[in-house]
């Protein structure tokens, strides 16, 4: 996506897809060339995300760019007045109004980046995501690669026992995995 001199103003871009899958690595390459054109940007992350960095939004290949812990959406609102790009990194954390805040920005002329997972670890649609994949001019769904089998992975198999939907971990609490792969766990587990 090379938004970073378009001419009008305002929309929302979602980059979605499942752990592993370059989500994060994607949004900070964006907000870095917003960066690299001189736009204001301000990145924001859930309070609760401090796997890597307390600070920072960071991917798995530890490739960080600064960003300020929010423990609400609508703390997002208070902090970007003059600011031409907001990226919003682990969206899926956030409840659903997040989606009005997204639209709240966009409206007012903003670039809004958001990324998140867009499903859990049972293969079902996360927190406010769908809705803001509906709400999103833009939309770009990246995948990982399956560890069983290599084939492109959607889903985020989860490699411990705990069945609370949020669950903070790295490659210690999940793997990527393709559809099949998915449905062959699934149905074993079942049995």
């Amino acid at each position: 996506m090379f938004l970073e001199n378009a001419s009008r103003k305002g929309w929302i871009e979602v980059v979605c897809g499942s752990m592993f899958s370059g989500k994060t690595e994607e949004l900070i390459r964006r907000l870095k060339r917003a960066k690299f054109a001189h736009q204001r940007v301000e990145i924001f992350k859930p309070r609760i995300d401090v796997r890597y960095s307390e600070e920072e939004v960071v991917s798995h290949d530890a490739n960080a760019i600064r960003s300020t812990p929010v423990e609400s959406p609508q703390n997002i609102l208070l902090m970007t007045a003059d600011v031409d790009v907001v990226g919003i990194d682990e969206a899926q954390f956030f409840d659903e109004s997040i989606v009005d805040v997204c639209r709240r920005l966009a409206n007012n002329g903003v670039r809004v980046i958001v990324a998140g997972l867009d499903m859990d670890y049972t293969g079902k649609p996360f927190g406010p995501m769908p809705a803001l994949m509906a709400t999103a001019e833009y939309v770009t769904k990246v995948h990982a690669i399956c560890v069983r089998c290599g084939n492109l992975a959607h889903h985020s198999h989860r490699l411990t026992s705990d069945e609370k939907q949020v669950m903070l971990g790295a490659q210690d609490s999940y793997e990527p995995i393709c559809r099949h792969c998915f449905n062959k766990l699934m149905n074993g587990e079942k049995a």
